[in-house]
């Protein structure tokens, strides 16, 4: 059986984050990363926008521009502090200078990620700041299990049969997105919405691929735990069920 037990918000509801940033790529990207985490997205082009939001959802922590059209994110903080004090702030620059950073940090910000920027590493800064914050509550020991395959999304690491499997970042994706889905059949058009978004839209042979890659590292010598369902998509399930 798999378990997962997100972070949520103490009475059990999703985590609202809100995601500020004037490019809507980016926003989308964003609200689609936090709505895979589970969490409820809410997102904002400008600081008027971002601060109308944050008075009406009262999100649990911000992921910030410091430039936006109207004023920028120290003045965007500035003003959803004077009526919630410790609202958690993730910081977004495209500049790379280390006063600029200070600037942010300094002003109260609690943490900064520079563009380009990797939503892993943005995703879990985020986690880790919700932790600190007590916005969110979450069992350290809850784990993504299906057999003898274990997965610590926190720690981003994988064993089987207590032996350490190392994957890329695409292949942890697609085996979480397995694992989160136990015993169920997901088809290639689900897999490659779930895990690549737009990125490889139509290019089916590319879940065929990866998914070939995960059996090398995780199914080779052992009992096959993925399985290819003719004409339906993969589904893993304990060795030998």
């Amino acid at each position: 059986m798999g378990t997962e037990q997100p972070m949520t918000r103490p009475d059990g509801s999703p985590l609202r984050i809100l995601a500020v940033d004037d490019e809507p790529s980016l926003t989308e990207l964003l609200r689609m990363a936090l709505r895979y985490e589970g969490w409820e997205p809410h997102t904002a082009c400008t600081g008027t926008e971002a601060v109308k939001l944050a008075r009406e959802v009262r999100p649990n922590a911000i992921i910030l521009d410091m430039m936006l059209p109207d004023f920028d994110g120290l003045e965007v903080m500035r003003r959803v502090r004077t009526e919630e004090p410790n609202m958690p702030v993730i910081f977004l620059t495209a500049k790379d200078d280390v006063a600029d950073r200070i600037a942010g940090l300094t002003a109260g910000g609690d943490d900064y990620v520079t563009k380009p920027f990797s939503l892993e590493e943005l995703i879990a800064r985020l986690r880790a700041l919700l932790r600190r914050s007590g916005a969110a509550v979450h069992n350290e020991d809850a784990l993504l299990v299906v057999g003898d395959l274990v997965m610590d999304e926190d720690a981003r690491e994988v064993t089987r049969g207590g032996e350490q499997i190392n994957l890329t970042a695409t292949e942890f994706e697609l085996l979480r997105y397995l694992m989160r889905n136990p015993r169920r059949v997901l088809s290639k058009a689900q897999i490659l919405d779930r895990v690549w978004n737009y990125d490889f839209g139509g290019e089916d042979n590319v879940v065929e691929l990866y998914i070939s890659y995960l059996r090398k590292k995780i199914d080779v010598g052992r009992e096959p735990m993925i399985h290819t369902m003719r004409r339906a998509g993969y589904v893993i399930k304990p060795a030998g069920q």
